[in-house]
């Protein structure tokens, strides 16, 4: 459903590296805009705001649903996308991360980067001169909460006093979550295995900001503690490339943490299962669940396209109102 449109020019120029440097309004005002392009996709897919603009993506990490929502959601905003890969640039290795910047920043409206390495990407940023958007790091996924977050208000209609549970790793989508939903007013409960739980500074962090919004945070190491009356269910892999010798400590580990026939018998009727993908079936979540009428994980990855295209948007701008009256009301936003 469109909704009304707040002014969205005070974003432009804006990195995007975690959701912790936006606050609740802002975060709530890019939900806005993805719900208006969502809408106007329906109608129409191709929605020229950014033509003769260029997006760099870099990627040190294996992707499918980042590169193709990013590739993809850049084109149907009229842009072009270019996909770089270790071996193809200069980096890592001979050229420096703010040479590298620097460069990109001569070609492109935004970089988009998914590195293992955190300080990689705000380096990245604190040398560029155009958006940089935080595609994954090694601990943080703000695009994938935030598009969990649109995809929950789809579902629920609004976000505050939504109850949201995830179980399972405390890895990059957990950490992210933890704080996005705490802002955004939801009651958080994170079931982590012991051992394996989200950093106790984070966990902090995520129970202030949900006493800031109206929410709640839990942190528990029973996973039916926090599914317990929840409206939506979460969770990832347990293991991640590079954890492989971690492997069977952690498949002990989460064990009671399966999302399966079992322990959806304990959730609240009507809940839903979310699961930012890939699963690896078979062990943090069942066949049974993942396509059940209960799942909306593939309504999760479309979600991606939608809010990265707002986020992108509203972060490079436009300088001028499109001729294109179905365009005009999301210009007028952007220039406001």
């Amino acid at each position: 459903m469109e909704t009304i449109l707040p002014a969205l020019r005070r974003l432009r120029g804006r990195h995007f590296l975690t959701d912790l440097d936006y606050s609740r309004e802002e975060l709530e005002d890019l939900l806005t805009l993805a719900v208006n392009l969502k809408t106007l996709w329906k109608k129409r897919p191709l929605t020229p705001f950014l033509p003769g603009h260029h997006l760099a993506m870099i990627f040190e990490a294996a992707s499918t649903r980042t590169r193709v929502s990013f590739e993809n959601g850049f084109a149907e905003l009229g842009g072009n996308a270019l996909y770089l890969r270790p071996g193809e640039i200069h980096l890592p290795g001979r050229e420096s991360i703010a040479d590298t910047a620097r460069t990109l920043s001569q070609y492109n409206a935004a970089i988009e980067i998914r590195s293992k390495s955190n300080e990689t990407v705000n380096e990245l940023a604190a040398n560029s001169s155009v958006p940089v958007i935080n595609g994954m790091d090694h601990d943080r996924h703000p695009c994938q909460s935030m598009s969990d977050a649109f995809t929950i208000l789809e579902y629920a209609g609004s976000l505050p006093g939504v109850t949201f549970a995830y179980v399972g790793d405390a890895a990059h989508p957990c950490n992210s979550l933890s704080t996005t939903l705490a802002k955004l007013g939801l009651n958080v409960r994170i079931g982590n295995a012991a051992g394996y739980e989200i950093a106790p500074e984070l966990a902090k962090k995520a129970a202030a900001l949900a006493d800031e919004n109206g929410g709640s945070f839990l942190l528990t190491n029973d996973p039916l503690e926090a599914i317990a009356g929840a409206d939506f269910i979460y969770t990832d892999c347990w293991w991640w490339t590079g954890q492989e010798d971690e492997y069977s400590d952690r498949v002990a580990a989460f064990k009671a943490f399966q999302v399966n026939a079992e322990l959806w018998s304990h959730t609240k009727p009507g809940a839903k299962f979310m699961h930012c993908l890939p699963a690896m079936r078979g062990e943090e979540v069942t066949d049974e669940i993942a396509d059940s009428a209960a799942s909306i994980i593939f309504t999760q990855a479309q979600n991606r396209m939608h809010f990265q295209k707002a986020l992108m948007l509203a972060l490079i701008g436009i300088d001028a109102l499109p001729a294109d009256p179905d365009l005009q009301a999301i210009g007028k936003a952007l220039l406001a």
